[in-house]
Parts: C-alpha cells; structure tokens; sequence
C-alpha cells in the first residue's frame, strides 16, 4: 500500500479536502489527450442538471474531449482483469460546481469495449457507450455508429510545461465527477497527484462531435494539452 500511501499524501494541490471514507476503486488514466472550447454559458447550462451549476473562468464555460487509455481499473481489494480492466476512452465533458465543490460533468463517454462499457454503465450510472477505438503511437481514432461521432488524430509530444497557467489548472485539476441518475444527483469524489502536463502538435485532427446548438469541427480548440496519466482513487457516489 505504499503506492497508495504516496498518492493520497501528497494533496496540497486539491480545491477541497480528502473525503473522510475509505476509496474504493483504483484505476490509471494514460496517455491523455485534452481538448478545450470555450462556449457560451447560456447554450450549456440548459444541459445540466437543473441542481447543477457551470464552472466558469472569467465567465466562460468549457467543453473538454478527452481521449485517453483506462487502464488497471479494479475495486480496492481486488485485483485488475485486463480484458474489462484496460479499454481506450473517449469523453466529452464541461466544468461544474456544486456546494463549492468543482467537478466535471459528462454528457458523452465512450469506451474502446463492450464489456467495459456495460459494466461501467451498470456500476457508476455513467452515460458510457460503446465505440470502435483504435490507439498507436502519436495516433487516435474512435468512430461512434450509433450517434455517428468520429474522431481521427495524428500527434507528436513535446515539452513538460513546468508552471501550468490558471486556466491550465482550472481545466485539469477536478477532483469529483457529477452524474444525473433517475433524477438524482450523485458526486463521484477522486484522487491523484497533480497532473503533469506537456504541449503537443497536433499533426491532424478530424472530428464530428456534436451538443445541442454546438458543432465542435467548425472550431478550433481554444487549448491543447497531453499528460502521460495519473493514478487515480475513487471513492463511492454520494447523493448531493
């Protein structure tokens, strides 16, 4: 449990405390990609849940796609299982704040395998679908037949940015996932060291990823980030 120890010591960077109960999952987010918008306050907030607030930096809201590799996922006593454990991902999110508490809210995750999907759907409440997704070096392509989103990226990493900016800070430091389940609202509280993060050229980017009222291939992304990954705790959902 040294590993574990090291994690949870170091939280200097958190908005908010450690929760008090024990965590229950562990799991790897890898080889990330973030993409940033900025979006006007008023198309998004409508999408929330009506007891959840947009986050905003100095009074934008953003939507965030985040392709990346979930590996090592398993309950705390629990030993992984590589064929549900270990699946590409790709989400779509924006920023959140509920009882002072920041967090990220999904409207869209995809996972590179059925199983994992199914389960992670049945388990967290998370609206996770299935996508073909298809990971090599300085590559990503993900294709969702179902709601015809397509995503297709050629990168090169480059150098460690080594003082993050506050809107850098603001798009990555999130420690709770809210999710609306049957009309309830639950928050998923996590843990992990801060993220390191890189610049990347993005050598190609194709994408079809669609809200209401918001087209994201006929805009640029305001930002660009990759992370080598993070271990993550996460703790139970609590009912907010």
């Amino acid at each position: 449990m040294g590993k574990i120890d090291d994690i949870l010591k170091q939280n200097a960077h958190r908005p908010y405390e450690l929760p008090h109960r024990s965590w229950a999952f562990y799991q790897q987010w890898n080889h990330v990609l973030f993409f940033h918008w900025s979006v006007d306050p008023e198309l998004l907030q409508p999408m929330l849940p009506k007891n959840l607030d947009l986050d905003l930096f100095d009074g934008k809201a953003y939507v965030s796609l985040v392709p990346f590799s979930m590996q090592q996922i398993r309950p705390k006593f629990l030993p992984a299982f590589q064929p549900v454990s270990d699946f590409h991902e790709v989400n779509i999110r924006t920023y959140v704040i509920k009882d002072g508490k920041p967090g990220v809210y999904f409207f869209n995750l995809e996972a590179g395998k059925s199983l994992s999907a199914f389960i992670s759907r049945q388990l967290s409440g998370m609206p996770y679908e299935k996508a073909k997704i298809e990971r090599s070096q300085g590559k990503y392509v993900s294709s969702n037949a179902f709601r015809h989103f397509f995503l297709d990226i050629e990168f090169a990493i480059k150098e460690k940015c080594n003082d993050k900016t506050e809107i850098e800070k603001f798009l990555t430091e999130r420690y709770a996932a809210y999710v609306d389940i049957k009309g309830k609202l639950f928050r998923y509280d996590i843990h992990h060291k801060e993220w390191e993060i890189k610049t990347v050229d993005i050598q190609k980017l194709h994408l079809d990823y669609r809200l209401p009222g918001l087209e994201f291939a006929k805009k640029q992304p305001d930002l660009i980030h990759y992370s080598d990954g993070v271990e993550v705790l996460a703790w139970p959902k609590v009912e907010v």
